[in-house]
């Protein structure tokens, strides 16, 4: 097949260096151009140091159209700007890795690209608007509840993301002397991803009403997000996982592991991994990824696969760093 030429804007960002590590090797495609403002004339390498010797493309403030798809790696509330500001032509698909066109009431012409929610929808998409990284952990470890009509009482998750959830701007949660042996809890009960988490519930499971209870922590770690839900089931654990099983079996990404599970397992991946265990009348659900890739930039890869007729795994078969 002909290479799919790709663009991508903030190319400087986090998201924007694990696309290119992922897009450089990927077989079937070809960037056209990695747009950065700030860094114009400078060797990608420049900042994205690893990919020293792997590549010789160079940023530019220049934007092309003679591309297929445009990955748009910028902040929140920076891609509507952009798009706003910028004229791109009807033809080009775009993949959106904000929160900008998540939610259904500032969605306009996106769909949300959470493969394991709606595979088919983004095959024929024109716009996709990437999930959350938090969003992507949770759901996963709720949909197969959801599709099968048994959320029925109040959900609590605890999660923990690592540093690179905050993106690459300098903050005071984010320099080493604070972060490093350090644990914290911010936008307890309130995050901005519970909004589209509950709207994917509600799209498998219309009489869902319960409250989800979310409690998000920066942890002292580089990547990835654990995230611990549980809520009242009838369900043994044994039919508990039948049911995740038999949701995720078509799903090449995500894995139901009857052992316990941790970080390293997932760490440089696009997998997903989920346990399940069962205390009194709890089902607790344990759920893990790499919050940059399965939790970015590896699904929009996944979602760019799909969008031209590609095996899923194309470029996304990546071994986990377990020591």
């Amino acid at each position: 097949m002909n290479k799919i030429k790709v663009g991508i804007v903030g190319g400087a960002g986090y998201t924007g260096g694990e696309l290119l590590r992922i897009l450089i090797n990927h077989p079937y495609v070809d960037i056209v151009f990695v747009n950065s403002n700030s860094n114009a004339g400078n060797p990608v390498y420049s900042v994205h140091t690893d990919l020293f010797g792997d590549t010789e493309l160079q940023f530019t403030d220049k934007l092309s159209q003679h591309i297929d798809v445009l990955f748009l790696c910028v902040g929140h509330g920076a891609a509507r700007k952009f798009l706003e500001a910028n004229s791109i032509d009807e033809s080009i698909r775009i993949i959106d890795l904000s929160q900008d066109y998540r939610l259904k009431s500032t969605a306009e012409n996106f769909i949300y690209g959470l493969p394991e929610l709606q595979r088919e929808a983004i095959k024929t998409a024109q716009h996709i608007a990437n999930p959350g990284c938090f969003a992507t952990a949770i759901q996963l470890g709720l949909l197969p509840l959801a599709a099968n009509g048994l959320l029925r009482s109040e959900i609590h998750i605890n999660a923990t993301t690592g540093s690179t959830g905050a993106g690459q701007s300098l903050s005071s949660t984010s320099h080493f002397s604070w972060r490093n042996n350090n644990l914290s809890v911010y936008k307890a009960f309130e995050h901005q991803h519970l909004h589209e988490i509950g709207e994917s519930l509600i799209q498998l499971q219309s009489s869902f009403d319960q409250t989800i209870n979310f409690v998000p922590q920066r942890g002292a770690f580089t990547r990835g997000i654990l995230a611990s839900t549980y809520l009242e089931s009838t369900l043994s654990v044994a039919e508990a996982y039948d049911l995740y099983r038999n949701y995720y079996a078509n799903h090449p990404f995500t894995h139901v592991s009857l052992n316990n599970i941790d970080l390293k397992q997932v760490v440089n991946t696009n997998k997903a991994l989920i346990h399940l265990e069962k205390h009194g009348n709890k089902l607790m659900i344990i759920s893990i990824i790499d919050n940059l890739l399965k939790g970015a930039s590896g699904q929009a890869v996944q979602n760019m696969n799909l969008l031209f007729g590609l095996e899923e795994t194309i470029g996304l078969k990546l071994k986990a760093i377990g020591f």
